[in-house]
């Protein structure tokens, strides 16, 4: 059993900086990349920022520049560190992790937090 557990969202106003946090739990072997994902009403869900294992990151060009991705490997824990937050970055932001439970996977498997809602007053 794994589980993903996100905290840090709420409410801010325009250019407000808010930091998420999500810790990995339970039967986890190893864990490749990190990452976390939005989704506002009536969107599809999309990608704000990944980490790999050795701490590559990626953002699209949205968030680039505002948005901070790390990861604390000891703790099996990602962050996100968002500044200068605008309206439109409202949404439920979902933590993912790719990871194996066992040494006998070849390959990790997708997990997701519950989400955690971000609102940003204009």
């Amino acid at each position: 059993q794994v589980q993903l557990v996100e905290s840090g969202g709420g409410l801010v106003q325009a250019g407000g900086s808010l930091t998420l946090s999500c810790a990995a739990s339970g039967s986890i072997f190893s864990i490749n990349a990190m990452g976390w994902y939005r989704q506002a009403p009536g969107l599809q869900r999309e990608l704000v920022a990944r980490i790999t294992s050795g701490g590559s990151t990626n953002y699209p060009d949205s968030v680039k520049g505002r948005f901070t991705i790390s990861r604390d490997n000891a703790k099996n824990t990602v962050y996100l560190q968002m500044n200068s937050l605008k309206p439109e970055d409202t949404a439920v932001y979902y933590c993912n992790a790719n990871l194996r439970t066992s040494i006998n996977l070849s390959r990790g498997r997708d997990y997701w937090g519950q989400g955690t809602q971000v609102t940003v007053s204009s």
